[in-house]
């Protein structure tokens, strides 16, 4: 097209017109600047996608008030950002790092999740981009970045981490590709305690390129017994401490009993606890059915029984031992029982003579704390109180 046809058609012709012609690839820039400010949005549109826009009218329709201009600009943009290092044009490429900035800042999530989508795998993107788009308030926009960007480092997504991060982001970080152990550390440290990321420690154990270090995986473990989305992840886990293994059996549910048995890494001494383990609650859930709807209060001393009553949700038969083998009135059990105090439940269950393990179980199925309250044996058996804090929990119930 002839340059003045073009002139005349840009200030003076109709709408259907001036958009053809924003949509035009052989035109001088400075008729598609021009165009860059038309009052029809559906103009500035077109000028948006089109790719022979010059970078200075881009960064005019970056703040345009059209939601759609910066859609579609962000779009157009975004299939550039893989190519941006390769612009040796040293003025192009600046601008179009400011584009990408403006656009980053944008107030429409949507036109910010196009930005990150683009930048997310890119080694060459932007640094301060990258940082921007990680601490953004929204997971759809942090969340690729987080996930993706090889230009965060550990260091990076420690200090996203300790600054409490939006929901999502933890998970975010656990599927990264490549998670060290002081990383690994951070996100067990922010996420094991808080039942909104039960999913991020999932993640994380599923994610075979993390590094867990077995003090960190012994973090996981106390809490495992009362989270069952991590036991399989558990039980999979490549290079399991031989400790962590047989921890795993003494809870796991008896559908993993096989893969835990059948892990190529076990050494004889392991692989001989682990059946011994596996035989003994084999024992204890044969115990639990054949008891069936029986309301015999589980014996003094039998282990098994009371694990088996404990499993099976039999509180009259439970609490009837509690109060026998504590030495406690009926009512004061009745009393610790219904509080929904983990402390006070565990104190019982000291008292009672039970094993932590037991009397985590306690807390869950026949007191009904929920898994993120109930108290978690410390170091995988022993229990979390110290006897004088047990005593004062008991008193303050007995009087």
């Amino acid at each position: 097209m002839e340059y003045e046809e073009a002139k005349r058609l840009a200030a003076a012709g109709s709408d259907a017109q001036r958009r053809a012609l924003a949509a035009r690839n052989d035109l001088r820039p400075e008729i598609l600047y021009f165009l860059a400010e038309d009052k029809s949005a559906d103009v500035r549109r077109a000028i948006a996608g089109n790719e022979t826009t010059p970078r200075q009218a881009d960064l005019l329709l970056a703040r345009d008030t059209d939601i759609g201009v910066r859609e579609l600009l962000a779009v157009k943009i975004a299939r550039l950002a893989p190519q941006l290092s390769q612009e040796a044009r040293t003025q192009i490429r600046d601008l179009t790092i400011e584009v990408l900035e403006t656009l980053a800042r944008d107030q429409a999530l949507k036109v910010r999740r196009i930005v990150a989508e683009a930048l997310k795998d890119l080694t060459d993107a932007p640094a301060h981009l990258i940082q921007e788009l990680a601490r953004d308030l929204e997971i759809k926009v942090a969340g690729p970045v987080l996930q993706y960007s090889p230009i965060l480092t550990d260091d990076d997504l420690m200090e996203i981490i300790s600054s409490g991060p939006i929901r999502g982001a933890l998970t975010a970080i656990a599927k990264r590709r490549r998670i060290g152990d002081r990383l690994a550390d951070a996100i067990v440290a922010a996420a094991v305690e808080v039942p909104d990321e039960t999913d991020t420690i999932t993640d994380l154990l599923n994610n075979k390129s993390a590094q867990i270090r077995e003090e960190t995986l012994d973090l996981i473990l106390d809490k495992a017994p009362a989270v069952e989305e991590w036991q399989e992840p558990l039980v999979r886990r490549p290079l399991l401490p031989m400790n962590a293994v047989k921890r795993l059996a003494e809870f796991v549910s008896s559908s993993l009993f096989d893969l835990l048995t059948a892990r190529p890494d076990l050494d004889k001494s392991t692989a001989k606890a682990v059946a011994k383990a596996v035989k003994k609650r084999l024992a204890a859930e044969a115990k639990q059915k054949d008891a069936g709807d029986s309301q015999a209060t589980p014996p003094v001393g039998d282990e098994e029984a009371m694990s088996a009553a404990i499993a099976g949700g039999k509180r009259d038969q439970v609490m009837a031992a509690l109060g026998r083998d504590a030495g406690l009135n009926p009512v004061i059990v009745k009393k610790i029982m219904s509080s929904m105090s983990a402390k006070a439940v565990t104190a019982l269950a000291w008292k009672s003579k039970l094993t932590m393990r037991q009397a985590l179980q306690l807390q869950l199925k026949i007191a009904g704390i929920p898994p993120h309250q109930a108290l978690n044996p410390r170091g995988g058996t022993d229990y979390p109180l110290t006897t004088a804090e047990m005593e004062w929990q008991l008193e303050l119930f007995v009087g």
